[in-house]
C-alpha cells in the first residue's frame, strides 16, 4: 500500500516488539510509504536521557525512522532539537508490517550505530542476540538477522549508506 498525499502526515503508532512482548509503542508522523519503505518521524520516545557512551539520546531529539517490508533492519536518523545530526541507530528486525495505523516491528536484539561523520561504526548487542536463543528457536530468522547486520555494517562504512535513505 503506497501512501498518497492524503496519507502523508497522518499519525501512526510504532509498536516495537521484543521477545514476543511489546517493548514500547509511540506515535509517529507518516512521511512516506512507497509500498516497500515506510518513513516516519517521531520525537525521542524514551522519556529520559539514554547515554550509550558514544551517543546520548535526550528528550527533544527527533528520529526519522526508515522501515522496510522486505529488509531485516530499520534505520533511525537521530537529530538534536536544533536539527544537528547525531548519527544513525539501526535495529536488526524482521521486515516491518503496517496494519491500519500500527507499524509493527520485531526487534531481533542486534543493533548498529553510525556516527554523523561516518567514522564510528559499531556493532551492538551481539551478546544479547546470542542469549536470545533465536539461533535455536528460529535458525532461518537468526541467519537473516546476522546477514542483515553484516550488510548494514558494510554499507555504513561507505557513502552508499546515506543513499539508502534518500
Amino acid at each position: 500500500m503506497s501512501a498518497n498525499s492524503a496519507d502523508t502526515g497522518r499519525l501512526l503508532e510504532v509498536v516495537l516488539v521484543k521477545g514476543g512482548r511489546t517493548k514500547i509503542r509511540y506515535p509517529a508522523e507518516l512521511l512516506q510509504d512507497d509500498g516497500t519503505r515506510i518513513v516516519v518521524r517521531a520525537p525521542f520516545a524514551g522519556g529520559t536521557v539514554r547515554d550509550f557512551g558514544f551517543v546520548r539520546f535526550e528528550p527533544g531529539d527527533v528520529f526519522t525512522e526508515y522501515y522496510w517490508r522486505d529488509r531485516w533492519y530499520a534505520v533511525m536518523e537521530v537529530r538534536d532539537p536544533a536539527g544537528a545530526l547525531k548519527g544513525w541507530y539501526c535495529d536488526i528486525a524482521r521486515p516491518a508490517v503496517l496494519s491500519g495505523t500500527e507499524l509493527v516491528v520485531e526487534d531481533l536484539d542486534l543493533d548498529l550505530w553510525r556516527s554523523a561523520d561516518g567514522t564510528d561504526v559499531r556493532r551492538l548487542d551481539e551478546d544479547e542476540f546470542a542469549q536470545s536463543g533465536l539461533t535455536r528457536t528460529d535458525p532461518a530468522a537468526a541467519a537473516a538477522a546476522v546477514a542483515a547486520l553484516d550488510e548494514l555494517a558494510a554499507l555504513a562504512r561507505t557513502e552508499r549508506f546515506e543513499a539508502l535513505l534518500a
